[in-house]
C-alpha cells in the first residue's frame, strides 16, 4: 500500500502542475512540470523546516520512500521505450539506420572518453578531485541522450522526418548501449573483477545488446502474431502490456539488457500489426493508450527529476563544478556527433544545420540521474550525482526550450537538397566499377 500511496501522491502533484504550467507558464508538457517541481523544491529547501515543516516532511518522507533508480530502470523506462519504438515507422529508421546505429554506439563511446578526460584535466583547476575511473564512470551516465522533451517541439518546428528519425533513433538505442558501458566502467572502479581483454568485453556488449535485441525481436514476432488471431483492442492493450512487464522479467533473468528489449519489441509490433492490418478501431486503441501511458509517465518522470533537488546534499558545493561539465559535455556531444559524420559515406553527410541540430538536441534526462543514484555511496558518489543533476537541468530547460529557435526547417531543407542534388551528380559521374 506504501508504493500505491506514493504512486498516488506523485499522480496529483503531476496533475496540479500540468494544469498550472498550462493556464499560466504555456511551457511544454514535461518540461514545465519539471520547473515547477524546482521551484517548489526550492522554496522548501531553504524555507520549508521554517514555514512549512510538515510539507517539507512530507515530500522528503514521498521522495525517501522511492528508489528513483529501481522505479526508472526496473519500470518505466521499460513503458517509455515500449511507446517510443512502437510510434516508429520501420522504413524512416531503414533509411537512417547507419547514422542512428553509429551515434548509438561510436558516438557514446567517443563521448564517455571525452567527457571523463575532460572532467579528470580540468575539475582540480575549480577544487574538485575525482579519480580517472570516476570520471569515466560520469561520461557514461551522462552521454545517452533523452530528447522525450524535444521531440514535440520539433514536431511542432515542423523539421524533417529524416531528423525527427534520427534524434528519436539515437534516443532509443543509445540508452541500452549507455547503460552497457555505464556497468562496466562501474565494475571497474568499485573494484570488482573484470577481464578487460577485448574478447571478454565484446562478449559480454554482444551478451548484454545483442542479446536484448534477439529477445525484443521474439516477443514481438510471438505476440503480433497473437495479436493476429484476435484482432480485439482490449486483448491486444493487454497483450502489449504484457510485453514489457513480462519481458522485462525475462531480460533480466537472462541477464541481457531490458532497455534494447523494449525497443526491439516496440519497433517489430508496431510495425507488424500494420502490415497485417489490425482493424481501425484495434489499431486507434492501441496507438492512443501507449500515448496516453507515455505521457503519463513522462509527466512522473519529470516530476520526479525536480523534486530530485530535495535528495541532493550541499548541491550548491557543486555549482562551479556543474557549469563546468556542463561546458565539457557539450563539447563532447559535438565531437561525438561531428566526427563520426566525417567517416560516413558520401550519400549521408550531414548538413551543418542538420549537425546543428542533433548536437542542441542531444538532451539528458532522467536516465542519467538513474544512474548517477545507483552508484554505490562512497566518497565521490555524491559529487557526481550533484554534477549530473545541474547538466540534466541545464540540458532540458535550455536546451529543450530553445530548440525550436536552433531548428530552421527551411534552411535544413535547403541544405539537404543540396547535398542530394550533389550525391545524385557525384554517383552519376562516378565511373561503374563493376
Amino acid at each position: 500500500m506504501e508504493l500505491y500511496y506514493s504512486f498516488s501522491a506523485l499522480i496529483v502533484l503531476a496533475s496540479i502542475f500540468a494544469y498550472i504550467n498550462y493556464r499560466f507558464l504555456k511551457l511544454p508538457n514535461t518540461i514545465g512540470i519539471m520547473v515547477i517541481a524546482i521551484v517548489v523544491s526550492i522554496i522548501l529547501v531553504f524555507f520549508g523546516e521554517n514555514f512549512l515543516p510538515k510539507t517539507f516532511g512530507h515530500l522528503n518522507d514521498l521522495m525517501n520512500s522511492i528508489d528513483f533508480t529501481e522505479v526508472l530502470m526496473g519500470a518505466m523506462l521499460n513503458f517509455l521505450l515500449f511507446a517510443g519504438g512502437i510510434h516508429i515507422n520501420i522504413n524512416d529508421l531503414k533509411e537512417q539506420f547507419r547514422p542512428v546505429l553509429i551515434f548509438s554506439t561510436a558516438g557514446v563511446i567517443i563521448s564517455t572518453f571525452i567527457v571523463g578526460f575532460g572532467m579528470f584535466y580540468f575539475l582540480p583547476l575549480v577544487g574538485l578531485q575525482i579519480p580517472f575511473i570516476y570520471c569515466l564512470v560520469f561520461g557514461a551516465l551522462i552521454s545517452p541522450t533523452d530528447p522525450v522533451a524535444v521531440l514535440s517541439v520539433l514536431k511542432q518546428a515542423n523539421i524533417s522526418k529524416s531528423l525527427e528519425t534520427k534524434i528519436a533513433g539515437e534516443s532509443l538505442f543509445n540508452d541500452g548501449m549507455a547503460v552497457v558501458v555505464f556497468t562496466v566502467v562501474l565494475q571497474l572502479a568499485i573494484g570488482s573483477e573484470v577481464d578487460l581483454g577485448i574478447e571478454n568485453i565484446t562478449i559480454l556488449l554482444i551478451k548484454e545488446a545483442g542479446g536484448g535485441l534477439l529477445l525484443g525481436i521474439l516477443l514481438g514476432w510471438v505476440t503480433s502474431r497473437l495479436m493476429r488471431e484476435v484482432d480485439d483492442y482490449i486483448i491486444s492493450v493487454l497483450v502489449t502490456l504484457a510485453v514489457v512487464m513480462g519481458g522485462y522479467l525475462i531480460a533480466r533473468q537472462m541477464h541481457v539488457s531490458g532497455p534494447l528489449t523494449m525497443v526491439a519489441a516496440g519497433l517489430f509490433m508496431g510495425n507488424f500489426n500494420v502490415k497485417f492490418k489490425m482493424k481501425s478501431i484495434t489499431q486507434d486503441y492501441l496507438i492512443k493508450f501507449w500515448e496516453l501511458i507515455d505521457e503519463i509517465l513522462n509527466a512522473v518522470l519529470f516530476l520526479f527529476i525536480g523534486f530530485e533537488l530535495l535528495m541532493i546534499k550541499d548541491l550548491n558545493h557543486y555549482i562551479i563544478p556543474g557549469l563546468l561539465a556542463i561546458a565539457v559535455v557539450l563539447i563532447a556531444r559535438f565531437i561525438s556527433i561531428w566526427g563520426p559524420t566525417k567517416f560516413m559515406s558520401f550519400r549521408t553527410r550531414f548538413s551543418p544545420q542538420t549537425i546543428k541540430v542533433l548536437f542542441w538536441g542531444g538532451i539528458r534526462g532522467g536516465v542519467s540521474i538513474a544512474l548517477a543514484m545507483s552508484i554505490p555511496k562512497n566518497e565521490y558518489s555524491n559529487a557526481i550525482l550533484s554534477i549530473t543533476y545541474c547538466v540534466v537541468v541545464f540540458s532540458i530547460i535550455v536546451q529543450g526550450l530553445t530548440i525550436a529557435k536552433v531548428a530552421n526547417p527551411k534552411r535544413i531543407e535547403e541544405e539537404e537538397q543540396k547535398l542530394g542534388s550533389v550525391a545524385l551528380d557525384h554517383a552519376k559521374y562516378t565511373p561503374d566499377r563493376q
